[in-house]
């Protein structure tokens, strides 16, 4: 009985209950406490992006937006659906199940090999291996907005 009481599970379970005690509590003392704003970076707009006045109508970004948002949500099911698929095809040997083929072939697509390059630039002291950064990745959130004057487009007033 006394292992039940420690095991980790438990643990974690009471340690789960303490924190929704502390947040009921601080919710009714201090609420805005509880409004976790996690800090984004952000990097500069891309040097083709498109100037005030060459701007599409709202609707139209509003929509791209709507898209962009439903589509990159219909990837990310569609990963989690094909990792855990991968997870029980990956383990079988080469062979015909059922209807589906099971097989794999070699891939066509080359990375650097960090670990050689690495050692090839200790070897020669060459300091450590030039990398760059990776593009900036597009985020689009849906957000409550007040609404605006006439004439208000792109956080500038008119």
């Amino acid at each position: 009985m006394f292992n039940l009481l420690t095991s980790p599970r438990t643990a974690r379970t009471v340690r789960a209950m303490i924190g929704t005690v502390a947040d009921a509590v601080r919710s009714v003392i201090a609420p805005a406490s509880l409004a976790e704003t996690p800090a984004v970076e952000t990097v500069p707009d891309p040097v083709d992006a498109l100037a005030a006045d060459e701007l599409p109508p709202v609707e139209s970004i509003e929509a791209a937006a709507r898209e962009y948002e439903r589509a990159a949500d219909q990837a990310r099911r569609a990963d989690r659906g094909k990792r855990a698929a991968k997870k029980v095809l990956d383990k079988l040997p080469a062979g015909i199940y059922g209807g589906w083929k099971v097989f794999r072939t070699p891939s066509s697509r080359q990375t650097p090999d960090l670990a050689e390059i690495t050692r090839i630039f200790k070897a020669n002291n060459l300091g450590p291996v030039p990398m760059k950064a990776c593009a900036p990745s597009l985020k689009v959130e849906l957000v409550d907005v007040a609404p605006v004057g006439i004439g208000t487009l792109a956080g500038v007033a008119a």
